[in-house]
């Protein structure tokens, strides 16, 4: 991932450096483990664990020559560690390396994530409670449709990160396994009780039947959880970039002092983040599809999933956390406008109380299909000529003389789609 949209803790966790300080630490934790079970000599483990080092440098010059990234590794450690090096790597295979080295790695990018998900839930959750009760229009197909709270949109969104979460906790859990299982995962030439020291050691748990690879379908759902996520971000982020269209103007990012929208036109205050976090989501998708085509290797193993997995084990949760980061920032300044959200909302005249006014004229001994025919003239009048619908209503002859004042004027009551809100909210966020 280009640096624009990187964040240093997630990048590292990526590069060379910190690859290969995990792929020493596999090896130091396999050949101690080794060693007490008397198959290496103590001595090999005590080497490597004092002597162990590489240099990044070293091993792709290695590389060019042997046309092998473990092996240029291994034999640039064993330049630091001297005779004892050939009980290094004893019984295991390149994958036990590769697959749970990649397993620690999305297993740490995994808790980078869920703190990003924790801070992102805050800021929402902050924004739903301050706008609980700050009313505006719900739109269907982008047409007014009756009305809501804006803080019942941030509780929507608090919601479906939150199930976010939920799945990335299972997804992490369902990634993190290791395999210390050799050529074809039967541990021909290594003890299972070094695959469980090393699991133990590095944080994971043992993978229960693996070949020579770990089973990608564990990958595959890991990725396509990340993708989600993704569509979620896009979901809330075209919902700010609809809410800040001119005719609409009812809540824009923040726009710094000194910030500019466009070279040509100085007016302009346009919804880049929300359009970038559009972009971003996009790319995180786009791992998802390549990560389940990798389920499906050829027997025991091929490499056909490796080229996929060190472009979209990287990118994608580079991108994943900065989206996070830049969607919590965006609604933590995010600016709302109250009372152009109620003038939308009264923009047509009451029309949005239209469904109201079917049901008091039903209650009131109507039939549904009549009391609809009613109020479609009705609308159609604010429609055409523009006016007051409850006008229209109240100077129907279908409606007078059978719908009492009262029952008119509390079809016409806005609290009637607050009522609730507070019920939504316990459901959403506790008592508390």
């Amino acid at each position: 991932m280009i640096p624009r949209y990187s964040r240093p803790e997630m990048t590292a966790l990526w590069e060379p450096q910190s690859r290969f300080r995990i792929w020493l630490e596999i090896e130091i934790h396999a050949t101690e483990a080794m060693a007490k079970l008397g198959h290496v000599p103590k001595s090999a483990a005590k080497a490597l664990r004092e002597r162990g080092a590489f240099e990044i440098d070293r091993i792709d010059a290695i590389e060019r020559e042997v046309k092998h990234d473990v092996i240029a590794f291994l034999t640039n450690v064993a330049e630091h560690v001297g005779p004892d090096a050939r009980f290094v790597h004893q019984g295991m295979t390149s994958s036990d390396v590769l697959d749970t080295c990649l397993a620690v790695q999305l297993s740490r990018a995994s808790d980078i994530l869920l703190a990003d998900l924790d801070a992102l839930l805050k800021v929402l959750k902050r924004r739903a409670k301050e706008h609980k009760n700050t009313i505006c229009i719900g739109r269907s197909h982008g047409i007014h449709a009756e009305p809501t709270t804006f803080g019942l949109k941030m509780a929507v969104a608090y919601a479906e990160f939150a199930r976010a979460k939920q799945r990335l906790v299972a997804a992490r859990a369902d990634i993190a396994t290791c395999a210390i299982s050799g050529a074809v995962g039967t541990f021909a030439h290594v003890d299972p009780r070094v695959e469980a020291h090393v699991a133990k050691a590095m944080g994971l748990t043992i993978e229960p039947v693996s070949t020579q690879v770990i089973p990608r379908d564990r990958h595959a759902m890991y990725f396509a959880t990340l993708g989600v996520i993704a569509g979620s971000i896009e979901r809330l982020a075209t919902e700010i970039r609809h809410l800040q269209r001119t005719e609409v103007r009812e809540a824009e990012e923040f726009f710094s002092p000194g910030q500019k929208g466009s070279s040509a036109m100085p007016h302009k205050r346009n919804p880049i983040l929300s359009e970038n976090l559009t972009g971003l989501a996009r790319l995180v998708r786009g791992a998802v599809i390549p990560a389940m085509e990798n389920v499906a290797l050829w027997h025991e193993r091929d490499i056909s999933h490796s080229a996929v997995e060190r472009v979209i084990g990287p990118d994608t949760t580079i991108a994943l956390d900065f989206a996070l980061a830049r969607l919590t920032g965006m609604m933590d300044k995010l600016v709302v406008y109250p009372d152009r959200m109620l003038a939308n909302l009264e923009s047509l005249g009451g029309l949005v109380f239209s469904g109201a006014v079917l049901l008091t004229l039903t209650e009131a001994g109507v039939a549904r299909e009549d009391a609809y025919r009613v109020v479609q003239r009705c609308a159609a009048k604010v429609w055409k000529d523009g006016g007051s619908f409850r006008e229209y209503v109240e100077a129907d002859p279908d409606v007078k003389g059978v719908v009492k004042a009262a029952a008119l004027e509390s079809a016409f009551d806005l609290t009637r789609h607050t009522r609730h809100v507070d019920t939504i909210f316990k459901r959403v966020f506790g008592r508390a």
